[in-house]
């Protein structure tokens, strides 16, 4: 008999219910998916993930409490295998970057919803990034600005977590992905994610950067 496969699991969380309900109207159109719950708030958005483990959240940024940006940073905590859209008005490089690096994996303009949802939950629904096209637009002007060259990290205020510092160290000396995640106990995906967030936080483009990186910080051995 032919096994049925399994519906992705998507939770929604706004505060605005007209906005919510437009959201749950785009995704049950989509009869591979099923809705797992909502929220209207950041604390309820990370006590849903708690309790219902989807493996999706489209969480709007602006919500009453915490933020969609600390929701984030919980939910990553709680529920590492559950991947993060941000729904948001705002269009800012900046923006883009903190988002990013708090642990989510889609970042969608609420102008861009109705054209872009259902292709950002289907691209993070498979462990990629998913930026809507003027996102990545804004992203690409961010970096043509500077040149495409990265900030010297001395110079910059922004530190790797211990952790970050863990996985900056083990990268920098050849491990990969699959072998960083058997040595600290943790899922490829995480090391994956903190692979993107360091990246973006030390405004490194290569690998090649990276070790650079570790080497100026005594992290490695030239």
């Amino acid at each position: 008999m032919k096994r049925v496969p399994r519906k992705l699991r998507i939770l929604v969380a706004d505060d605005h219910e007209l906005v919510r309900r437009g959201i749950l109207g785009l995704l049950r159109a989509q009869r591979r998916w099923k809705i797992a719950g909502e929220a209207a708030s950041g604390p309820e958005a990370v006590e849903q993930v708690k309790r219902l483990r989807p493996d999706v959240i489209i969480l709007d940024i602006g919500m009453p409490t915490f933020d969609g940006l600390e929701a984030t940073r919980q939910i990553r905590e709680a529920a590492p295998k559950t991947e993060i859209i941000i729904l948001t008005m705002h269009d800012s490089n900046l923006m883009v970057r903190r988002v990013l690096e708090a642990g989510a994996r889609g970042y969608v303009l609420k102008s861009d919803l109705a054209a872009h949802l259902v292709k950002a939950v289907d691209g993070v629904s498979k462990g990629k990034f998913y930026l809507t096209p003027k996102v990545s637009e804004i992203v690409l002007e961010g970096f043509l600005r500077t040149g495409g060259e990265s900030q010297p990290a001395e110079s910059s205020k922004v530190r790797p977590t211990p952790r970050e510092t863990e996985i900056i160290r083990l990268l920098a000396v050849g491990k990969a992905n699959k072998m960083i995640a058997a040595e600290l106990g943790i899922a490829i995906r995480t090391v994956e994610t903190h692979r993107a967030k360091i990246m973006l936080k030390l405004g490194l483009h290569s690998v090649t950067e990276l070790v650079h990186y570790a080497i100026r910080h005594n992290l490695v051995s030239p």
